[in-house]
């Protein structure tokens, strides 16, 4: 049995939880999210409580079990408390800024990069510029965003500037340490 499967979905008083089929549908106060379930599982509602169960043990059905019962906690806790990633720009002269909806990053480059928000995602950037929050539901959604900030400038290896990850460890490089002892 699937240790993360089998574990029941605490759901609080605040949130409701619909099932119609196989689309499991989930409300709280910050919104509304739905999920279709994969035909072989069966999803059940008790009291405040939501069971995944699956048909058999068969490798695809195991992984399946714990998927399910993972994306549908992350639901549970998207409409009630949200998700946050926090991202660290490091560089000289390099900052970001929301105006609106579309996040605007100087890095370096000869032009600023502009992201836009999708549904659902807001951007939050400190007053120094240099720590961007991405907050939304949809903790998936909340992941590729970061991913796409990240991308646009990877933290490099030798002086460590670009955009990371909050808690993200940088492998520093050494460099170049320059020729010992002797000329051409």
């Amino acid at each position: 049995m699937s240790r993360i499967g089998k574990m029941p979905i605490p759901v609080p008083e605040q949130v409701r939880v619909g099932l119609e089929g196989q689309r499991v549908t989930v409300e709280g106060p910050r919104g509304v999210l739905a999920f279709d379930v994969h035909p072989n599982m069966e999803v059940e509602l008790t009291g405040h409580q939501v069971i995944v169960k699956r048909p058999d043990d068969s490798n695809q059905n195991k992984a399946l079990h714990g998927l399910t019962r993972a994306l549908l906690a992350n639901m549970v806790t998207g409409v009630t408390q949200g998700f946050t990633k926090r991202l660290v720009i490091n560089g000289v002269g390099f900052r970001g800024e929301v105006q609106g909806n579309v996040l605007t990053l100087s890095v370096g480059y000869s032009h600023p990069v502009h992201i836009e928000a999708p549904e659902g995602i807001s951007f939050e950037v400190d007053r120094t510029g240099r720590i961007i929050s991405v907050s939304g539901n949809e903790k998936e959604l909340v992941g590729e965003i970061a991913a796409r900030i990240r991308a646009v400038r990877k933290p490099e290896p030798y002086q460590g500037k670009g955009i990371a990850y909050e808690d993200e460890v940088i492998r520093r490089k050494a460099g170049k340490a320059g020729r010992v002892g002797g000329g051409r």
